[in-house]
């Protein structure tokens, strides 16, 4: 498996915000989104055993929960296999992926996050998952959301975009916010690592 980096920090985003993880990041995406924010190309081969022993290392001894560790990229379901998920619950972890929705996923992962470009990108992104735990959607401002009505998700996150532009980003996050007032199935999600400047 090639692996981009191997971390332990805060979960910034979704439902498990705020909450502490390790996290894998996986190299590669079989999607090209123009606002991608992550550098996830480089990467290290690295046994499922490896990843194991590495994540291991970085989790701090917990009887009151079971670690979370979350597999991210670039898209994960490019390279992740039911057998790392069995190893990784083996040792405790609740797994975690994070997922562009368009190639199927494990049987055994936990938690899936879906976070679909089909609105950007169009057929490239079809989806191919359509129910998961959590959906979270960047938010523009432009499209329908209404577009991913019919994926069956316990929790729906509105996150706004980052555009790079301080003042195009506080005329979405307004939009965002009158969105989830509007309709109040969405929760908004904010990228508080960006907030707190930490990985």
């Amino acid at each position: 498996m090639r692996v981009n980096e191997i971390f332990y920090s805060l979960q910034g985003e979704g439902y498990h915000a705020g909450r502490p993880a390790v996290f894998v990041r996986f190299s590669g995406c079989n999607l090209q989104c123009p606002f991608c924010d992550t550098q996830h190309e480089a990467g290290t081969e690295m046994s499922e055993q490896e990843i194991v022993a590495a994540a291991k290392l970085l989790t701090p001894h917990s009887s009151l929960l079971p670690p979370l560790l979350v597999i991210t990229g670039g898209e994960p379901a490019l390279q992740l296999t039911a057998t790392l998920v069995a190893l990784l619950h083996q040792e405790g972890f609740r797994v975690a992926v994070e997922t562009n929705g368009t190639l199927p996923l494990p049987p055994n992962v936990d938690w899936v996050t879906l976070s679909p470009k089909s609105l950007w990108l169009g057929p490239d992104a079809a989806l191919v998952l359509q129910v998961a735990d959590e959906l979270k959607v960047l938010f523009d401002g432009q499209h329908a959301l209404s577009a991913y009505d019919y994926i069956e998700a316990a929790h729906r996150f509105l996150q706004p975009m980052d555009t790079g532009d301080a003042d195009h980003n506080d005329a979405i996050m307004r939009q965002a916010v009158d969105y989830c007032l509007e309709h109040p199935q969405w929760r908004l999600s904010l990228q508080i690592h960006k907030i707190l400047d930490i990985k």
